[in-house]
């Protein structure tokens, strides 16, 4: 579980978090939604520290990430997966060498067994026997699959995703969708997805917060989205076909 407390952040005396308050729970994929420069990116990387926050904190199961020094840091740090936007794998190196970096990184495991590893990652992906390929040579969503077995290399107890689907076509967008959620469940994974994509909203979202002008406007289950009288929120969700779908899910 990880519970965000009152934070806030400023760049250059704008304040971009004010007062943000969630909380993103175990085996559950936790949304953060919102439109763009509202807030959510800069929410999403505090909670990896690559943002120091002003005010507030972050616990990760009771531990507060924002008191720890980065040596400190480092123990929770061993325990994240990021799959960044755009999955960001090392172009001149091979799909192995992308997912074994992290067990290079944080652990002392021998070769060969961050090579069972690193392939059984793979394997769990669907991407069995692309080791030796350059990520040039797999299509955007095979990328974005390498980017995910590289990301639960750790077996992390939580995972973080920037905009997972974004470049991808629906199709594609929903096999993302479905790895995602599916990892979260069987791992037993605190997810947190940044999106303004309101597909994956309706398809595998649980908890939802909705992030406006940098403070946490709405938060509650898929299902209420139907129901909320928040203004802010209502205008978001704006096409009447994606609330109409959205509807349809719930009832099934």
């Amino acid at each position: 579980m990880i519970v965000v407390n009152k934070v806030s952040k400023t760049f250059q005396d704008k304040l971009v978090l004010n007062d943000v308050s969630a909380t993103f729970l175990p085996g559950k994929v936790n949304m953060v939604i919102g439109k763009s420069g509202s807030g959510k990116t800069v929410l999403l990387k505090s909670l990896v520290g690559l943002h120091e926050v002003d005010n507030g904190s972050i616990m990760f199961n009771e531990r507060d990430f924002t008191k720890m020094d980065q040596k400190a840091r480092i123990s929770i740090r061993q325990e994240v997966g990021m799959l960044f936007q755009g999955g960001a794998l090392f172009d001149s190196s091979t799909i192995e060498e992308n997912v074994l970096f992290p067990l290079d990184l944080f652990t002392n495991l021998t070769s060969s067994e961050k090579l069972k590893r690193a392939n059984f990652c793979l394997e769990r992906v669907q991407l069995k026997g692309v080791n030796q390929l350059l990520p040039s040579e797999l299509s955007g969503g095979m990328q974005k699959r390498a980017a995910i077995a590289r990301a639960i290399a750790l077996n992390p107890k939580y995972l973080f995703c920037d905009e997972p689907n974004s470049g991808l076509d629906p199709q594609t967008a929903m096999v993302i969708d479905k790895l995602i959620q599916e990892i979260t469940i069987e791992y037993n994974i605190t997810t947190v997805v940044n999106t303004h994509d309101l597909n994956s909203v309706i398809g595998i979202a649980d908890s939802i917060v909705f992030i406006y002008e940098g403070k946490t406007r709405w938060t509650g289950y898929r299902d209420a989205l139907l129901n909320t009288k928040n203004q802010e929120l209502n205008e978001f969700l704006y096409s009447s076909e994606i609330m109409q779908r959205l509807k349809a899910t719930t009832e099934q």
